[in-house]
């Protein structure tokens, strides 16, 4: 997990990782989380770039995934900006405190064009 800094490089305003990694089957999974103060302005899209850069390129993952609740339209705009396609709707995939949610899967596969910067 690496933070993730306030723009212009000011204190953390969230964390940000690669999770559920398979080597073998070159597959990741995008993680972010920021606090109320870093979002909107563009750091959860800079840090999801900078982790797929180095996880497809470096690490010499295939496959990234991104998933996110259905009612978290920042997160699918995150995932869309970051150049993650959406893939579709996994139902009932999710816990909250408030019960179950479905879930956006979005994905970027090694060779997939870069969002323009």
């Amino acid at each position: 997990m690496w933070a993730i800094a306030a723009p212009g490089g000011g204190e953390a305003v969230g964390l940000a990782g690669i999770g559920d990694i398979s080597l073998r089957h070159g597959m990741g999974e995008v993680l972010y989380w920021l606090l109320p103060a870093g979002r909107g302005n563009g750091v959860a899209v800079e840090a999801t770039l900078r982790m797929s850069r180095w996880a497809l390129g470096e690490l010499g993952l295939h496959r990234l995934r991104l998933t996110h609740s259905v009612g978290n339209p920042a997160s699918c705009r995150v995932a869309e900006k970051a150049g993650f396609a959406y893939e579709g709707t996994m139902r009932g995939a999710l816990i909250h405190a408030d019960g179950w949610h479905d879930e956006h899967l979005h994905a970027r596969v090694d060779g997939d064009p870069w969002p323009a910067e």
